[in-house]
């Protein structure tokens, strides 16, 4: 059964309300990454297991010189992931009443807070 005009409308509405009231719900749901820092995590992943096929390349071959430039790409693509989560970059949209310096832990905390007392 298709919606009517008003449905519609208030359907439009909600979804604009919930854009605007927590954007990093809506990205989380519709599965983009918005965020620059997200590419940098993508791409700390992409280095990580590129760094582990090197690796194994190297095994493969016998050549210590190549694992250890598959171990220095994976290092440095565990420290991009790492960093990006442990800073709180992830957390670039700024919601209602957080704090920007807080931990990751914290806002997670304070957002769990929010959901259970704000009904």
């Amino acid at each position: 059964m298709p919606l009517s005009e008003h449905e519609r409308k208030l359907l439009a509405e909600m979804e604009a309300a919930l854009v605007q009231d927590d954007p990093r719900l809506v990205s989380t749901l519709s599965g983009k990454i918005r965020t620059p820092q997200g590419g940098r995590v993508v791409g700390g992943l992409i280095s990580l297991f590129g760094g582990m096929a090197i690796i194994l390349a190297g095994l493969v071959a016998k050549l210590p010189v190549v694992g250890i430039v598959g171990f220095i790409i994976s290092l440095v693509g565990s420290f991009l992931i790492i960093s990006n989560f442990s800073t709180g970059k992830l957390k670039s949209v700024p919601t209602r009443g957080a704090n920007n310096k807080k931990g990751w832990g914290d806002r997670l905390e304070d957002r769990w807070d929010r959901r259970n007392f704000d009904k």
